[in-house]
């Protein structure tokens, strides 16, 4: 089984530093947890088989994630 979703409500989102996500400047893939780090890794691949985000980019919120993961 995977790990369970904490959901973000908008004021818990704004709380977060910009530095806490894989995209800061647009605020998108928040890594403030292990949970949201794990699901930022997939999405990021998703958005890169979409074509809505490139393999650079992704590379660089897989790292982040990682570094929050411990890997």
């Amino acid at each position: 089984m995977g790990v369970e979703m904490a959901k973000l409500d908008a004021s818990e989102r704004k709380r977060i530093p910009s530095s806490e996500f894989g995209e800061p400047g647009s605020r998108k893939y928040p890594l403030n947890d292990r949970a949201h780090a794990q699901n930022a890794k997939a999405r990021a691949t998703q958005m890169v088989k979409r074509g809505k985000l490139s393999e650079g980019a992704a590379e660089r919120i897989r790292a982040k994630a990682d570094r929050i993961l411990g890997k």
